[in-house]
């Protein structure tokens, strides 16, 4: 179970080949698709036992050889009997994607959607604003009294973008969307 879209499946790495799978440790989470990263538990199959016993050592010298029991039995219990919520999640998400989308085209033309290959977290295309990087910026906090990830974080390719968290009630999600239009109209 994960966020991952149906257009834009990615393989497990092992899953590749066996020579593969033996030099490659795998680590999942329940963390961001049920909601539980407070809980800092993770899944990690390690196939090639000698490289399993070397993980365990440097785990157990790290200190982190007792995992929280809380987040044993919630990572299992939203595997086993989570799929139901999953699948409203997902279309709850798919809806705000939307309706984002639909926001941007008739508020914002200038900015433009990147459609999401997974997760909650969009990427908005800022680059017909006619802002520099520092001047979208800072005209998100100062003008529009709203924080988003701006894709300066990312690298010099990001300068751009802005990234946005959708996983929200929408009107949640509407304000902020709202608030971005002031920022980017109050210049």
């Amino acid at each position: 179970m994960r966020f991952i879209k149906v257009r834009h499946p990615g393989p497990v790495l092992a899953s590749l080949s066996p020579q593969i799978a033996e030099r490659t440790i795998t680590c999942t989470s329940a963390s961001k698709t049920f909601n539980l990263a407070g809980l800092q538990v993770s899944n990690i199959f390690i196939r090639n036992s000698s490289l399993r016993r070397r993980f365990c050592a440097e785990r157990s010298a790290s200190g982190y050889s007792q995992p929280n029991t809380l987040g044993l039995f919630a990572t299992e219990a939203a595997y086993k009997d989570g799929a139901g919520w999953l699948s409203a999640l997902l279309g709850y998400l798919e809806e705000n994607i939307r309706r984002t989308r639909e926001f941007l085209e008739r508020e914002l033309p200038e900015v433009r959607l990147i459609e999401p290959e997974g997760t909650y977290l969009l990427w908005l295309d800022c680059s017909a604003a006619g802002l520099t990087a520092e001047q979208l910026d800072r005209a998100i906090v100062e003008k529009g009294n709203l924080w988003l990830d701006s894709g300066r974080i990312f690298g010099h390719a990001g300068e751009e973008f802005q990234r946005i968290n959708i996983a929200c009630p929408w009107s949640v999600l509407e304000n902020g969307l709202e608030h971005l239009k002031l920022a980017l109209r109050a210049r």
